[in-house]
Order: structure tokens, then C-alpha cells, then sequence
């Protein structure tokens, strides 16, 4: 592999400052206004095609879309923090994940890489010795933070495309990189892999940076992402007076309540692991007033699709029953899917002689020996094996005291030009590897 592809101390300061400035203006999903337009004036800068908007998106793909109220609001702050706005406009209603195009102009491959952009709902930490509030980096957005890792995924993303941009003529085929937005909720690929622009892809690449304590671990074939359901219940009941005259009303409140109960009740499946979680309950306008409204949060999870199927089919079972008890309406409501699938394993090989000797590597492994949560980008792994492509999801181990989604977590920085680089292998590497494959050959 070429030594060529190492990032230059102007790269990694850039991948530094990229990152911190994402994470300064962290924004959720389907708001990443501020964040897609910085991504899209850098491709720009740099010759990249970019595609963004409506046109990216696959519009019925789309999952747990926020109110136009919520919409609005975040291109109106995407704007004041110095979005460009005419790029916010072309988003339009949050279409907000960005595509990179290089085109050499050479027959090869279509080689694609997945960065997630958007952040999580939390409030991060002012602790002195929390690094971005001691460092003035902290989300300065209410409710917003960088809490898994995603800021330093788009910094990679940048990196990667600023590394091949001087690589170009090295290289054959096409590259894409995807900015995907909404990845926390397991909303935002759907709509992209609907919208066509994995059905050319002969190798892709998702990568995360993982709290593992563990820097310099590197899993080239992440392996034990759970199936997952993730939706919303409304209970619509009828208020009354509390004291006065109660039997006249109709508890949603409680109905939720039962649902809670009954959906934390439900059996784990005998073949595999399974999960299930409320995480939100919120109901009720007054001590003295019959609760007429509930709405709860929930997500199942399953080792496999069937495992979590089953899940998800009794919680409706349980959410129904609960909603008949109390004599209440409810509808159920879901925003947040991903299917479980398996890395390519003739790709694996490959993947980690693309992390081989880089500096600050120490461990390659072809799995991972713990669990995992779930992701959306097994979609886009899915429709790239299905149209005959080779798919894999890379962990990059990283040194931090804090676990991702909490409010103090933080990215040890220096494994982005670990990612950057493999990535970078990856795409001059692709063709003589395709090649080599007794299929293909």
C-alpha cells in the first residue's frame, strides 16, 4: 500500500478542528442544516459532486421525521450560526444527508464509504474537566450533543475525501462518500438505499469509533448489531374531574402505565438475545384532572429480524390490550427500523490489510467480543449484497473514560487519521482486490 496515503499534519489538524466544530453545533436528526452545508461547501471546495437534498433522499424511506415547527426552527439557527442559506433552503423540509462523488473518468469500481453526521439528544456536561467545556468546543445547543461519536465520523468523511482528492490520479473508478443523518433512531438510511445510490456499490465501508478503552483495537467485520424496532404510542382518553365526577373520564395515563408494565413482561426469546425498552413515558395536565392524553417511547431489539419481529408483534399485542383496559384510543406509530446483517466475509481480509501497519494500530480483529447496539447502515450493507457488492462495518477502538450517549463523552482524536487512512487504502486497494476474487476474476 502506498505511503502516500498517511494524513499530513495539516490534514490532522484539519480532522481536529472539523470535529470540534461539529461538535460545538451539534445538531439531532433531520436538523443537521449547519452540519450538511459545512460538508457540502468543503466536497465543493475540494471538486467533489455533491448531491443533497430532496434528490438524495428516497422521501418514503424517511422515519421519525421532527414537526415542521422543529424543522423550521433548526434552519432558522442553522442560518444564525453561519449556514450558508441557500443550501438550508435546498434541504428543505430536513432532507439533510449530503453525498460525495469522486468520478476518475477510469473503469474500476464503485467504492463507498458511510459517515453519520447527526448527534444525540442529551445535555452535555459543563464539568471543568469535561475536554470540550474546559476547551470552549461544548454544544452550544440546548439538548444537543455529540454523545457517540458522530462528529469525528463527518471530520473522517472530509478527511477522506481531501486525502483521495490528491489521489486521484491513482485511482479507478468512482468513490462515494455518504453523510448519512438521522443514524440515532435508525431513521436516516432507509432513504437513501430507497432513493438508488447503494445499487452500484461493489464495495462498502461503515465505520464508528467505539468507547471500548481499548485504543488502537480495530474489528474489520462488527458483527452483533441487534434487529430493532423503534416506535411511538399515543393514548388518546378523555379528561375529567379528578374529584367532581371521574367516572366520566377515560385514564390514558394509566393505560400507558399498563402498557409499560406489560411490555417489560414480555418473555425473551428462547433462540437468541432480545430487548425491550420504554424509555419515555409522558402523560397528564393536572393533579385534579383525569389524564386524557399519554405518549410513550419504546423500542424492541433481537439478535436476528425474526427474534425481534416476534418482539415488536407482542409489545402491539401488549399496547392494544393495554389501550382496551382503559377504554382509550391509541395508535402506534414507528420511526426507527434496522434489519441485522452479516459483514462479507471474503471482504474482511482485505478491510484489515488496509489497517496493517498504520500508526497507532495494535490489534486487528475480524469480530467483536461484546455486544453491540443497533445500526441503520446494515440497510445499505443489505442492498450492496443483494446487487452483488461486498459490505463490512469497521470499529475503531478509541482510549475514553466515558461511554458513548452519556453527557461526558468525548472522541480521543488521533483515531481519526487511523480511520481516514485505511479508508483511503480501501479505495486504491478495491480494484486489484475485486480482481483477485476467483468470482470476478
Amino acid at each position: 500500500m502506498s505511503a502516500t496515503t498517511t494524513p499530513d499534519a495539516d490534514l490532522r489538524q484539519s480532522l481536529v478542528a472539523w470535529r470540534r466544530d461539529f461538535h460545538r453545533f451539534a445538531e439531532p436528526g433531520w436538523t443537521e442544516f449547519r452540519t450538511s452545508a459545512a460538508i457540502i461547501g468543503v466536497l465543493r471546495g475540494l471538486g467533489w459532486r455533491t448531491v443533497y437534498g430532496p434528490e438524495l433522499h428516497g422521501a418514503s424511506g424517511r422515519l421519525g421525521v421532527p414537526g415542521p415547527e422543529v424543522l423550521a426552527a433548526a434552519r432558522e439557527r442553522a442560518i444564525a450560526q453561519g449556514a450558508d442559506a441557500e443550501l438550508v433552503a435546498a434541504m428543505g423540509e430536513g432532507f439533510t444527508g449530503v453525498l460525495g462523488v469522486l468520478e476518475t473518468g477510469r473503469p474500476g469500481p464503485t467504492v463507498c464509504f458511510r459517515f453519520d453526521i447527526d448527534s444525540n439528544d442529551l445535555i452535555e456536561s459543563a464539568a471543568p474537566d469535561h475536554r470540550p467545556a474546559a476547551q470552549g468546543f461544548a454544544s452550544v445547543n440546548a439538548g444537543a450533543m455529540h454523545g457517540c461519536g458522530h462528529d469525528g465520523h463527518a471530520a473522517m468523511g472530509l478527511g477522506l475525501a481531501r486525502l483521495l482528492t490528491g489521489l486521484r490520479d491513482e485511482l479507478n473508478g468512482s468513490v462515494k462518500i455518504i453523510f448519512q443523518p438521522a443514524e440515532e433512531g435508525l431513521r436516516g438510511a432507509h432513504s437513501l438505499v430507497a432513493a438508488g445510490w447503494l445499487d452500484d456499490v461493489d464495495v462498502f465501508a461503515a465505520t464508528h469509533l467505539v468507547a471500548d478503552g481499548r485504543p488502537g483495537h480495530v474489528v474489520t467485520g462488527a458483527d452483533t448489531y441487534l434487529a430493532s424496532t423503534k416506535f411511538d404510542v399515543e393514548f388518546a382518553g378523555v379528561g375529567a374531574h379528578a374529584g367532581g365526577d371521574p367516572e366520566k373520564g377515560r385514564n390514558a395515563l394509566l393505560a400507558a402505565a399498563q402498557a409499560v408494565l406489560g411490555l417489560h413482561a414480555i418473555p425473551r426469546h428462547s433462540a437468541g438475545a432480545s430487548r425491550i425498552n420504554v424509555g419515555t413515558l409522558t402523560a397528564g395536565e393536572g393533579r385534579n384532572v383525569v389524564p386524557r392524553a399519554a405518549h410513550l417511547r419504546a423500542e424492541t431489539r433481537g439478535q436476528d429480524s425474526a427474534i425481534n419481529d416476534f418482539m415488536f408483534a407482542r409489545a402491539q399485542e401488549v399496547v392494544a390490550g393495554a389501550a382496551a383496559m382503559y377504554g382509550v384510543e391509541h395508535s402506534l406509530t414507528v420511526v426507527g427500523r434496522a434489519d441485522r446483517e452479516d459483514p462479507s466475509p471474503e471482504l474482511l481480509p482485505f478491510a484489515a490489510a488496509c489497517f496493517q501497519d498504520l500508526p497507532g494500530v495494535t490489534v486487528i480483529s475480524e469480530r467483536p467480543d461484546g455486544p453491540s447496539g443497533s445500526e441503520d447502515a446494515t440497510a445499505m450493507m443489505r442492498r450492496v449484497k443483494e446487487r452483488g457488492g461486498l459490505a463490512t462495518y469497521v470499529h475503531i477502538g478509541m482510549a475514553t473514560e466515558w461511554g458513548h450517549h452519556t453527557e461526558r463523552f468525548d472522541v480521543d482524536e488521533d483515531a481519526l487519521a487511523i480511520g481516514v487512512e485505511a479508508a483511503a487504502r480501501m479505495a486504491l486497494g478495491a480494484p486489484d482486490f475485486l480482481a483477485s476474487l476467483p468470482e470476478r476474476s
